[in-house]
C-alpha cells in the first residue's frame, strides 16, 4: 500500500456569483468584499472550512477568514472601499433619488436605512429591498405603507418584511383613525368655578 499524502485533502466548494453594488460577494448567505473596482464582475468562490478565496478568472481579487456567524454577517476588507463615495457605482445619494421616484415617505425611510450603517454601501441590499417592494406594489401605495411603518413602527427604521406586511394586510388602504375629539373648555358667565365654592358668604 501507499502512504499517506502529507498534506490532508481540503474539499472545496465553489460558487458562480456576481459582485454587487456594495462591492461584495454572497456566498452561504454571507457577504464577502472584493475591491470596489470589480463590482458588476462574475466571479467564483471557492471556500474551505476556513477560507472564502474568490477569484476572477485564473486570479485570486480576495480572501477571507470564512464567516460562521449568522446570516446576513458582513466580512469587509478596509482596502476594499472606495476612499470617496463617488467612486462607487451607485453612491448614496443616488439611491435616495431613485427612491424619491417612489414618494417622499419611501426616500425617507431609504434614508434612515443608509444611516444606520457606519458605511452607507453596506445598507445598499437592505434599499434595493425596500425598492423591489415599491416596484411591485406601485408608488402610491408603497408611499403609504413607508409614510405608516415611519409613524407607527417600534423600531427607529422599519425594514423590508415590515412593509411588505402593511401591503399585504392592506393596512395602507384603510383611512387613518379619526382624531380624538378634545374637550371643550368651560367658560360661561353662568359656570362657576372652583374658587366659587371657597367662598364663605352669608346665607340669605
Amino acid at each position: 500500500m501507499r502512504s499517506l499524502p502529507a498534506l490532508r485533502f481540503v474539499l472545496r466548494e465553489r460558487h458562480k456569483a456576481t459582485v454587487h453594488i456594495d462591492y461584495h460577494v454572497e456566498f452561504q448567505k454571507r457577504f464577502y468584499s472584493v475591491h470596489h473596482a470589480h463590482v458588476g464582475k462574475k466571479i467564483e468562490v471557492r471556500a474551505t472550512a476556513s477560507f472564502v478565496e474568490i477569484f476572477l478568472g485564473d486570479d485570486r481579487i480576495a480572501s477571507h477568514a470564512r464567516s460562521h456567524g449568522r446570516p446576513g454577517t458582513t466580512v469587509t476588507c478596509s482596502e476594499h472601499r472606495p476612499t470617496q463615495h463617488q467612486h462607487l457605482v451607485w453612491p448614496p445619494e443616488r439611491m435616495i433619488e431613485w427612491a424619491s421616484t417612489f414618494g417622499a415617505a419611501v426616500s425617507e425611510l431609504v434614508e434612515r436605512t443608509l444611516a444606520k450603517f457606519k458605511h452607507p454601501e453596506q445598507g445598499y441590499r437592505a434599499c434595493l429591498g425596500i425598492v423591489r417592494v415599491a416596484t411591485q406594489y406601485g408608488p402610491e401605495r408603497a408611499d403609504a405603507a413607508c409614510r405608516l411603518a415611519l409613524g407607527a413602527s417600534t423600531v427607529a427604521v422599519p425594514h423590508r418584511k415590515h412593509l411588505e406586511s402593511i401591503l399585504r394586510s392592506g393596512l395602507d388602504r384603510k383611512p387613518p383613525p379619526a382624531p380624538t375629539p378634545q374637550a371643550v373648555p368651560l367658560d360661561h358667565e353662568n359656570v362657576r368655578g372652583g374658587d366659587y365654592y371657597d367662598r364663605k358668604e352669608p346665607l340669605h
